[in-house]
């Protein structure tokens, strides 16, 4: 039995600004995901705690405070703790190109940035998950 693909779309810190996380929400749900949207000033720990207990198959997480060479690594630190090896870390927000490919490099996966076409999120979580995960 197939089951639509599971995503957590987060937001962490003291960050308010919520919009574009609730239209990548939006977006995701429309193309058929399951999404479960965590609200505001969720903490590393409990963005990979909310993954666990939903089972997703990729967190997106929206960062605009510049505090991204923090919350990801610290995110997949966690998840590597708790052996969520099969679930992808995806994201967006204000982060330089050469962050990202620092972030990529730990780890992370693609990072957009303000202005994405949002099919391009959906193409990409989508296609990840059927190379990686197994339903």
């Amino acid at each position: 039995m197939n089951r639509p693909i599971r995503v957590l779309v987060a937001k962490c810190g003291l960050d308010g600004h919520d919009r574009g996380a609730k239209i990548i929400a939006t977006t995701l749900r429309d193309a058929g995901m399951e999404v479960i949207y965590t609200g505001l000033r969720q903490t590393p720990e409990m963005i990979v705690n909310t993954a666990l207990q939903e089972d997703v198959d990729a967190i997106g997480v929206s960062i605009l405070s510049g505090a991204h060479n923090t919350v990801f690594p610290k995110i997949i630190k966690l998840m590597k703790d708790k052996n969520l090896n099969d679930v992808l870390l995806t994201g967006g927000g204000i982060i330089p190109e050469e962050d990202m490919h620092d972030l990529n490099e730990m780890g992370v996966g693609k990072l957009f940035p303000p202005g994405t076409p949002t099919i391009e999120i959906v193409k990409y979580i989508s296609s990840w998950v059927e190379q990686h995960r197994a339903f």
